[in-house]
């Protein structure tokens, strides 16, 4: 009796909440969700941005059908979220659903962030309950009417499993780009709201690549809103982008705004009453059903988002590639757009320069070695790394020899104990080696040769395929002696080509023709699998690519070691610095040990 009790005022509650006439969800969320301090920078009563309101009542306009946010980080996106989510279990009971990149992502979003802002709401506090039967309490709640479940967008039977009226996809760019057998999980998703006539398709993310972002096209497929703030002088409305953020040189916390019309400029202090004032504006207005958004970190007036706190990131960002697409993607709001795809060999051999392993540049702080592992050869590729984190190829050498022979290792071993002279005074030595073992034939040789050379932090690896996965993470080789290291070559490649095209990737002038044929004998390209595009790296017909292989390899290495910079130029500064003590190797019996 007790629980139908409780039932039954909680009813009661939800309909005197629910006003006669349609209910904005922008006043709603701010007069009744509260955010704790572990959720927001400023916990209590959730107070909108500027730019938020118009997004929240398209989530709870029951006209429109698709919601797509193409948005940077910053701009407080999943907390309205799950307000509108409160919104659905409140005043309009529906069967929810939120599809997370992983499970992980899921548990996340549920316990760090649900959880604690319906707990600090007093109108949300009771209205979740858990599942009676046990099934699924971590991921599943229920309420009067509907429920809410929260799903991985890796794994297809989820999605199958389940309907839903209303359907969040948050980080829809982090979801896997493999259709799979089971076909796309946004498609399926999606899927899983067709027989609603009712249904709302919320879709949000921070871009990731141009070619296969999900929520740009999304975006596009809607009305495509910009946010147009007024200059304060001559009152025209502009969208707020990159171009017009200026600083003078040398000073990016000295950061402004210039408005592209009068050129006049406003200083960080004018900043929120220009967003107070600033209006959303369709570029499609003829898309009524999908409202699409894109909004960026320039307009947020967090503390942390100040124009000067942006600039100064974009100045640590630009010299390296992947710091920069990162920046572009969470700062701006865009796709990054590769602009190293078909690099010509001819162009590349043109940019060698005067260096090699027996003249090494004084900006060198660092070498690794990378190793691929023919039939008849072992081909290894030396790079050395700058304190900004540009790579030098200093050498590409061969070691003729049977890998199922022990001959050809400890030529390889040698080479790998060579120390060089550098030109400020001290000594170089290599930080770290990965010799690949996924060809399924040397695999052996190559576990028992790297027997006890962890030390020396040589190890065996192993490349696997997606764009996601981490440069270098720790694998579990078939003998438990050696410890096996996993690289997302995927990434790694896109990495390099990308260091290539922003002249971070060096060439010295000892390499000859041949080894830029091999450098560039791959493409990455984008297929299309069951409408869903995915991006792939495709070797170029009659090429050799032991050369790309080798510097995937031992740009991998590189992540393996992070360099102190200020004590390493020390200790090459110094000419009277100790040489490194030998680390002990545990020498394999295979070789003869």
């Amino acid at each position: 009796m007790a629980n139908s009790h409780v039932a039954t005022l909680r009813r009661e509650t939800f309909a005197a909440l629910k006003p006669p006439a349609r209910l904005d969800l922008a006043e709603w969320v701010q007069e009744h969700v509260r955010l704790p301090a572990t959720v927001a920078a400023q916990s209590g009563r959730f107070r909108l941005f500027p730019y938020q309101t118009e997004i929240a009542r398209s989530m709870g306009n029951p006209a429109v059908e698709r919601v797509s946010l193409l948005k940077s980080a910053r701009v407080g996106a999943t907390q309205l979220m799950v307000a509108a989510i409160g919104h659905y279990a409140l005043n309009d009971p529906a069967a929810q659903m939120v599809v997370m990149p992983s499970e992980s992502d899921a548990r996340m979003l549920m316990t760090s962030i649900i959880e604690p802002s319906f707990a600090a709401s007093p109108t949300l506090r009771n209205a979740l309950t858990v599942d009676a039967s046990g099934r699924d309490t971590m991921l599943s709640r229920h309420y009067p009417g509907g429920s809410l479940a929260l799903v991985s967008g890796a794994s297809p039977k989820n999605l199958r499993a389940r309907t839903a009226r209303v359907l969040w996809i948050d980080e829809v760019d982090g979801l896997s780009l493999s259709a799979g057998d089971e076909g796309d999980p946004v498609a399926l998703a999606i899927r899983r709201t067709m027989t609603y006539s009712n249904r709302l398709i919320v879709m949000a993310s921070t871009p990731v690549d141009e070619e296969t972002s999900r929520i740009l096209r999304a975006y596009n497929e809607g009305d495509q809103r910009v946010y147009q703030v007024p200059c304060p002088h001559c009152h025209e409305f502009n969208e707020v982008t990159w171009k017009n953020i200026q600083w003078p040189e040398g000073q990016p916390d000295a950061a402004y705004y210039v408005c592209q019309d009068c050129g006049c400029v406003t200083e960080e202090s004018g900043k929120a009453k220009m967003v107070a004032a600033g209006k959303w504006v369709a570029t499609r207005p003829e898309i009524t059903a999908h409202h699409s958004y894109r909004l960026n970190s320039l307009i947020s007036t967090l503390p942390n988002a100040s124009w000067s706190r942006l600039a100064q990131e974009f100045v640590a960002a630009k010299r390296d590639p992947s710091l920069l697409k990162t920046w572009v993607n969470t700062v701006l709001g865009q796709a990054w757009r590769d602009e190293s795809e078909g690099l010509d060999e001819s162009d590349l051999m043109a940019k060698r320069e005067a260096f090699c392993l027996d003249r090494i540049p004084p900006e060198v702080l660092g070498i690794t070695g990378g190793a691929d592992v023919q039939r008849d050869r072992i081909e290894l590729a030396t790079l050395g790394w700058t304190a900004e984190g540009a790579a030098l190829v200093l050498k590409h050498e061969l070691f003729w020899g049977d890998p199922l022979q022990t001959d050809v290792w400890i030529d390889l071993f040698d080479a790998l104990r060579r120390s060089f002279p550098h030109p400020n005074g001290g000594t170089l030595r290599y930080d770290a080696a990965l010799i690949d073992s996924g060809d399924g034939v040397t695999v052996d040789s190559v576990y028992d040769a790297c027997h006890g050379r962890a030390a020396q932090r040589i190890f065996p690896s192993k490349g696997i395929s997606g764009f996601q996965r981490p440069i270098v993470t720790a694998g579990q080789a078939r003998k438990k002696t050696v410890r096996l290291q996993l690289i997302g070559v995927d990434g790694v490649k896109q990495r390099i080509m990308q260091m290539v095209a922003g002249g971070t990737f060096r060439f010295s002038d000892a390499l000859d023709a041949e080894w830029f044929v091999q450098f560039t004998a791959e493409r990455l390209q984008t297929r299309y699998s069951k409408g869903v595009p995915v991006k792939e790296w495709h070797r170029l017909s009659g090429r050799r690519a032991e050369v790309w292989d080798c510097c995937v390899y031992a740009t991998a290495a590189k992540a393996l070691v992070p360099i102190n910079v200020e004590r390493r130029t020390a200790e090459l500064a110094s000419k009277a610095a100790a040489p490194k003590k030998a680390p002990m190797v545990t020498r394999s019996k295979w070789l003869g040990g």
